[in-house]
């Protein structure tokens, strides 16, 4: 349904722009996906965030996950009810997690120092983890954003440590942690996607 509309207004854009390059039908009809895909899935995330009671969790989650997620990037799954699936998992999944589950204070502490290993790792070997549709090819760019998240999932595990919300602290190293592994080899092989860097770099 949302292909059938992008693609329909992917071609009214085209042959209504005169002496357009074609060759750009792929990343309007891709921006247009992306625009019109998130209106449902900001929906429905909040509909679910309220029936759950997690709405300010929800939004915080946002807050602590984007960012990092905006820079070292990760696998997109290739149909929106997966996509809508995946959000909610990351961005509900993720607070309600970490409301539920109680850790001691030693317990945390291993957790973040597991945590800060894991996506340090996988920082250096994979970020930014681009794809096909959006590769990120430049080397200052691909370093800038290494970097970046470098500094995102430093900060915010230091905040885990020494924040006495344990809920909020849980919210770090589950979102960290989950974020991270969206960027890894195997997240990449299971959802069948590729690395932007790989296809043409």
């Amino acid at each position: 349904m949302i292909e059938e509309i992008c693609n329909s207004l992917t071609r009214k854009i085209i042959e209504s722009v005169d002496g357009y390059d074609e060759t750009k039908a792929d990343e309007i009809n891709f921006g247009l996906q992306l625009i019109i895909g998130e209106i449902p899935k900001f929906f429905i995330t909040l509909f679910l965030a309220i029936i759950l009671n997690l709405v300010e969790l929800t939004i915080l989650s946002f807050i602590i996950i984007l960012p990092y997620r905006v820079f070292s990037g990760g696998f997109h799954l290739k149909t929106h009810l997966g996509c809508i699936i995946a959000t909610n998992a990351m961005y509900i999944g993720t607070p309600y997690l970490a409301s539920v589950l109680n850790f001691s204070d030693d317990i945390r502490y291993i957790l973040i120092a597991i945590t800060f290993i894991f996506s340090f790792t996988m920082i250096a070997k994979y970020a930014p983890a681009d794809t096909e549709n959006v590769p990120v090819l430049q080397k200052k760019e691909r370093k800038k954003r290494k970097i970046i998240s470098f500094i995102i999932a430093g900060i915010e595990l230091i905040i885990a440590i020494i924040i006495p919300y344990k809920v909020i602290s849980n919210i770090i190293i589950f979102g960290i942690l989950i974020q991270t592994m969206t960027i890894t080899k195997l997240a990449y092989r299971i959802t069948k996607n590729k690395y932007g860097y790989e296809v043409y770099g």
